[in-house]
């Protein structure tokens, strides 16, 4: 059946391909996708999708493909971009700016390959609705805003996603990445990491650069909180557990000789277990507030957390069953599996909020003789992966193997007549 209905993609590859160019062209930043959100809904209906809704969950939008009685199974895809300056130097390259949460005009860019995820979600539902003789039950399809800020699947769950619309049994999903093309990744169990955002601000007494007796200075009581935070992981999480810790912001000050009343310091954590989650971050929490009673700060630190994502989970009974129908279509050698992520996704907000299972997983996106030669090479590091300014995947044939995932995957859980 899966060959059946994927044979139509012959007839709407060429004008996929012009859709993701459009995107790709196009981007635009988390929460504000109000072009994609409007292009991709007309989409669904061209494709004769039953509903589509637009703005759920802020820029969400939603389409319900009915094919009579049966399971209802959910496609995901996320549409939002990066503040990143492309560098592709691609006919269709982003030139596009935007103005980000704090007001900063940026360059734009789909440096994750959001675009991508989006265009094979409008190509699985063009050919599963131009097939419904083929299979019974409903399909939700899910383009999803803001996954880059970790709160996008929230936001869409909070605004009645499910209370709405159908509920899924099931939750699909996809990322593409720096794999060779054509090629489908997989896991199973934690897949990816949960992410957690920390925004410390630290309080000391300013004073005169030559005068530091007199003031409590915040930039050296931040300069150890960075150094005491680089011994969570390596002292206190089990070697067996993963988890990073990262301090990516550190600002204070405004001049070499003024010592600044504050100083301010942005954590990034990711873990794999809940358990380990709950330990980083108290550790953080302790050391942030342990190092400024050491300084004698005049006030207790400001600790505000931020872009929780759980970690995804790839349900491994379910996953075991989609793979199986991968492996029938594919064929065994493009079916590669993969450790897990540290990166996250909060997709399995999706599936966790409802208590179903989630599958999800990975196709590559760059030219396969390249992967090769840099893997032979030991120079994988080099390739140009999601968030680089570098990164655009091929066209063909990563269009074609994310439509035809996404709509194998779900004939897999729809019945047949």
């Amino acid at each position: 059946m899966a060959h059946t209905v994927t044979a139509g993609l012959a007839k709407i590859r060429e004008d996929l391909a012009g859709l993701y160019q459009d995107l790709h062209r196009h981007p635009e930043l988390s929460r504000q996708e109000h072009r994609s959100a409007a292009l991709l809904a007309g989409r669904l209906r061209a494709a004769g999708v039953d509903e589509v809704t637009e703005g759920v969950g802020g820029t969400g939008v939603v389409g319900v493909l009915r094919g009579g009685d049966g399971p209802v199974v959910m496609l995901r895809a996320d549409f939002d971009a990066l503040p990143v300056e492309e560098k592709t130097g691609l006919p269709y390259a982003s030139e596009q700016r935007g103005v980000d949460a704090d007001g900063t005009d940026v360059p734009v860019m789909h440096a994750c390959g959001h675009d991508m995820h989006a265009a094979c979600l409008v190509g699985a539902a063009t050919l599963l609705a131009g097939a419904r003789e083929q299979w019974r039950g409903t399909v939700l399809l899910v383009f999803q805003p803001a996954e880059e800020l970790g709160c996008g699947a929230r936001d869409m769950v909070d605004d009645g996603l499910f209370a709405r619309f159908p509920t899924p049994s099931i939750v699909l999903g996809q990322h593409v990445g720096p794999l060779p093309a054509g090629f489908v990744g997989h896991g199973s169990g934690p897949v990816m990491a949960a992410a957690d955002s920390l925004n410390i601000t630290l309080y000391g007494r300013g004073g005169h650069g030559s005068r530091p007796e007199s003031t409590v200075d915040p930039v050296l009581m931040a300069a150890n909180v960075v150094t005491r935070l680089q011994g969570v992981v390596s002292r206190e999480v089990p070697p067996a557990e993963s988890a990073v810790v990262t301090v990516g912001r550190l600002q204070a000050g405004t001049k070499d000789n003024i010592i600044p009343d504050t100083a301010g310091l942005g954590v990034n954590i990711r873990s794999a277990t809940e358990s380990t989650r709950a330990l980083v971050r108290a550790a953080v929490e302790r050391i942030v507030r342990a190092e400024a009673a050491a300084s004698g700060a005049p006030r207790e630190p400001d600790l505000a957390w931020s872009g929780a994502v759980p970690a995804l989970v790839s349900d491994p009974a379910a996953t075991a069953t989609t793979l199986a129908a991968f492996t029938d279509h594919f064929g065994a050698e493009r079916i590669m599996p993969m450790p897990p992520v540290n990166a996250s996704e909060d997709v399995g907000v999706f599936g966790e909020s409802l208590g179903v299972p989630t599958v999800f997983w990975f196709w590559g996106g760059l030219d396969a003789q390249t992967v090769v030669t840099a893997l032979q090479e030991g120079r994988l590091d080099e390739l140009p992966g999601n968030h680089s300014p570098h990164f655009a995947p091929l066209i063909e044939p990563t269009l074609s193997t994310g439509v035809e995932a996404l709509t194998v995957a779900a004939l897999t859980w729809l019945d047949t007549p």
